[in-house]
């Protein structure tokens, strides 16, 4: 795997009660610093701490198709979808 330099990201959600996810992502892949604005406060933290250190492949793994009620997706599934977009390198704030 291509060794990358550590990018700090913020990324818009949609579709959920999240406004933003910022996280970091290492020279390994590894996430690092994550945070939500807005959504459920207490749930998001765990999804924090969860993600912490873990690599962002794992966490799309994990975290894809994940839904919320009637919702077509969720915090987490979006969380992936900023994951998989800062790993391809798209540029979105």
């Amino acid at each position: 795997r291509k060794e990358r330099s550590p990018v700090k990201r913020t990324m818009k959600m949609n579709g959920v009660c999240s406004r933003t996810v910022s996280f970091e992502l290492d020279g390994e892949g590894r996430v690092h610093d994550v945070s939500f604005v807005g959504g459920c406060n207490g749930n998001l933290k765990g999804v924090a701490a969860l993600s912490e250190g873990m690599p962002a492949e794992e966490i799309i793994s994990r975290l894809k198709r994940v839904r919320c009620g009637f919702k077509p997706t969720s915090c987490p599934d979006q969380f992936a979808a900023a994951l998989e977009a800062a790993l391809k390198g798209d540029e979105q704030e």
